[in-house]
């Protein structure tokens, strides 16, 4: 621990494996955060650009691509300055927010998934009442509560962590997480408590109403037409790749928080550059291939002729 103007600072334990090679990770992190930015700006850009991308759908794209995108501008320079110094370290306020930002964007995409599947179920299952259900009105209403109920219900446990004493100055990762609750001298039962609230209430339950809705839809199709499966299969089968994907990488983080066994540094780096690497560069080239209508304007884009 390091102590300046009565700033707490953590080492940053996740780079053990990354210093014998740190000039090539620097090259393969700052490549990664350049195709990020480049490959999630574009969809975005696209869908604010284009007049019949302005559907719901396409809206709730443009969130997800673009949490990715403050995510990744949050994380990565910091990431590329301590991959590149002697001494990795992080002021404890600067870790608290960089937690902040990582817990609220994901509880966020949940949510925003979640509102893309009933998006799909009103528009398969009720498409009469499409039009009078996903108004422009409910369609912001979403996405104020995606982004604003996650980042109100994680500011408690920020704030209760800030002042609580810390009896270990080492921190096991290169990302602030939920790691960092192993910090403390004493677990507050409190934030350990409102944790699970919170984790039921913004992870589990939405990705339980996203199975439900796509379940429901599966079966209502089934027994249309071939040309309804088709279109049913086309539109939700990115959402189910992006939601069991992203879930499985999340889970991690709250294992290793939750569970008392220490985890070997290598699996939490690799696992931590999947979360950081695989996912912002999966959600644009599933949504660009997959979904027909930004295809169509990524050809015209790049392939002009």
């Amino acid at each position: 621990m390091d102590n300046n103007l009565n700033v707490t600072y953590l080492t940053l334990d996740g780079y053990v494996e990354v210093h014998k090679y740190r000039y090539l990770y620097f090259v393969i992190m700052f490549t990664a955060y350049i195709l990020i930015i480049c490959f999630n700006s574009t969809i975005v850009c696209l869908i604010v650009i284009h007049k019949n991308l302005h559907k719901p759908m396409y809206i709730f794209i443009a969130a997800l691509l673009l949490n990715s995108v403050l995510l990744s501008t949050v994380l990565y320079p910091k990431i590329l300055f301590d991959v590149l110094s002697e001494k990795q370290i992080i002021s404890y306020p600067a870790c608290l927010f960089q937690w902040f930002i990582y817990f609220f964007l994901a509880r966020s995409e949940f949510l925003l998934l979640a509102a893309m599947s009933y998006d799909r179920y009103v528009s398969i299952c009720k498409p009469l009442q499409y039009p009078t259900i996903m108004t422009k009105t409910n369609i912001c209403i979403f996405l104020v509560v995606a982004w604003i109920l996650p980042a109100c219900t994680f500011a408690a446990p920020i704030v209760i962590s800030s002042n609580i004493k810390l009896c270990n100055f080492k921190f096991k990762g290169i990302i602030c997480s939920s790691s960092v609750l192993k910090l403390h001298c004493v677990m507050s039962r409190v934030v350990y408590i409102y944790g699970l609230v919170v984790l039921v209430n913004l992870l589990i339950f939405p990705v339980l109403f996203v199975l439900f809705t796509y379940i429901r839809i599966f079966i209502i199709t089934y027994r249309s037409g071939r040309e309804v499966r088709r279109k049913a299969a086309q539109t939700c089968l990115p959402h189910l790749i992006v939601l069991i994907n992203y879930s499985c990488l999340f889970g991690f983080d709250i294992l290793i928080a939750r569970l008392e066994t220490d985890f070997p540094t290598t699996v939490r780096l690799i696992l931590t550059l999947q979360v950081m690497l695989y996912h912002p560069l999966f959600n644009p080239i599933i949504y660009g291939l997959k979904m027909k209508e930004i295809y169509k304007h990524l050809r015209k884009l790049f392939c002009p002729g």
